[in-house]
C-alpha cells in the first residue's frame, strides 16, 4: 500500500506542477492585457473612431435647405472629378519627385562621412544636423519666411549680389522650390540619423577587406555600403512619400506672406482643410480625406509587400 501510494503521489506531483504552471501562464497573459489596453483604447478613440466617422460623414450631404440626406458615393465622385483636387495631387507628386531624391542623397552623403570618421567631432555635427527636425514645422516655416522675405530677407540680398536682383522666392514660379528647400532643411537630419544607424550595422570586416584590396573610397561607398543599406533607403522613400502627401504646414504658413502664389488647393490637405473650414462642405471634405487616407494605406501596404519580397529574395 505504501509503495503504490508513493508511486501515485509521484505521478500526481508533475500533474499538479503543470496545472500550477498553466494557471500562472494564464494570469501572466491576463496581466499583459492591461499593458496593451491603454494603447488599444487610444488607438480606438483617436484613430479608428475618427476614421469611421469620416467615412460615415462622407456618405451624406448637408444643405441649408433640405438638411442632411444620404448621398452614397456622390461626394467621392465629385472629389475624383474635381480639377482642384487633382492639381494639388500633381503638385505634391512633383514636390516628392524632387525633394525625396535630393534629400536622401544629401542625408546619405553626410551619414557616410560620419560613419567613416572623416569629419572630426562627428557627434557634435550629427546633433547639429538633427536640430532642424526638432524645430516645430510652424516655427521653421515662419523663420524661413523672414529669411526669404522679398524686401528685407538676407537671401534676397544674397541673390542680388550674385546678379539676380528683385528675386521673389514667394512668386508663383518659385514658391514650390522654396517649399522644397524648407522641407529638405527640416527632414535631412532625421533621414541622416536613420541612414547613419544603418551604416553602423554594416559588418566592419567587409569594409576592411575592401580597404585592404585597395578599393577607392567612392567605390566602397557606392558598391559596398550603399547596397547593404538599401532596405533602409527604400523604407525612407516610402515614409517620405507618405509625408509628402500630408504636406500642409509649410504652404499654409507661407500663404500668409504671399496668398496669391498658394491657392486653396495647393496640396490635397489644403484642399481638404479649405473645403471644410472655408467652404463649409464637411461631407465633401470627408470624402477627400478618405480618398487621401486610402492612397496612404496603399503606399504603406506596397512598402510592406516590397520590403517583404526583397527580404525573402535576399
Amino acid at each position: 500500500m505504501s509503495l503504490s501510494g508513493t508511486s501515485t503521489q509521484r505521478r500526481a506531483a508533475p500533474a499538479r506542477s503543470l496545472l500550477v504552471q498553466s494557471a500562472w501562464i494564464r494570469r501572466r497573459d491576463r496581466r499583459g492585457i492591461w499593458f496593451v489596453a491603454p494603447f488599444l483604447v487610444a488607438f480606438l478613440v483617436l484613430m479608428l473612431a475618427p476614421l469611421g466617422y469620416a467615412v460615415y460623414t462622407s456618405l451624406y450631404t448637408t444643405k441649408i435647405i433640405g438638411g442632411t440626406t444620404f448621398s452614397g458615393f456622390a461626394n467621392y465622385s465629385q472629389t475624383l472629378e474635381s480639377g482642384q483636387f487633382w492639381s494639388g495631387v500633381i503638385r505634391v507628386v512633383v514636390f516628392a519627385a524632387i525633394q525625396i531624391p535630393v534629400m536622401l542623397a544629401v542625408a546619405f552623403f553626410f551619414a557616410t562621412i560620419f560613419d567613416l570618421g572623416v569629419a572630426k567631432y562627428g557627434t557634435l555635427f550629427r546633433t547639429i544636423f538633427f536640430i532642424p527636425f526638432a524645430v516645430p514645422a510652424v516655427v521653421a516655416a515662419v523663420m524661413w519666411s523672414f529669411l526669404l522675405e522679398p524686401q528685407f530677407g538676407p537671401f534676397v540680398r544674397f541673390a542680388s549680389a550674385l546678379g539676380f536682383p528683385n528675386t521673389d522666392y514667394f512668386s508663383s514660379n518659385l514658391i514650390l522650390p522654396t517649399i522644397i528647400v524648407i522641407a529638405i532643411w527640416e527632414w535631412t537630419g532625421y533621414n541622416m540619423v536613420i541612414l547613419y544607424t544603418a551604416l553602423r550595422s554594416v559588418p566592419r570586416d567587409v569594409v576592411e577587406a575592401a580597404i585592404l584590396d585597395g578599393t577607392p573610397l567612392w567605390k566602397i561607398i557606392l558598391r559596398v555600403k550603399l547596397p547593404l543599406v538599401r532596405p533602409a533607403i527604400v523604407l525612407l522613400v516610402f515614409i517620405n512619400m507618405i509625408g509628402a502627401l500630408q504636406l500642409f504646414t509649410e504652404p499654409q504658413v507661407l500663404s500668409y506672406f504671399q496668398n496669391q502664389a498658394i491657392s486653396v488647393n495647393f496640396t490635397p490637405t489644403l484642399y481638404i482643410y479649405n473645403t471644410a473650414i472655408a467652404g463649409g462642405q464637411y461631407n465633401l471634405a470627408a470624402a477627400a480625406a478618405v480618398i487621401l487616407g486610402l492612397v496612404i494605406v496603399v503606399i504603406s501596404v506596397a512598402s510592406l509587400l516590397f520590403r517583404g519580397r526583397r527580404g525573402a529574395a535576399s
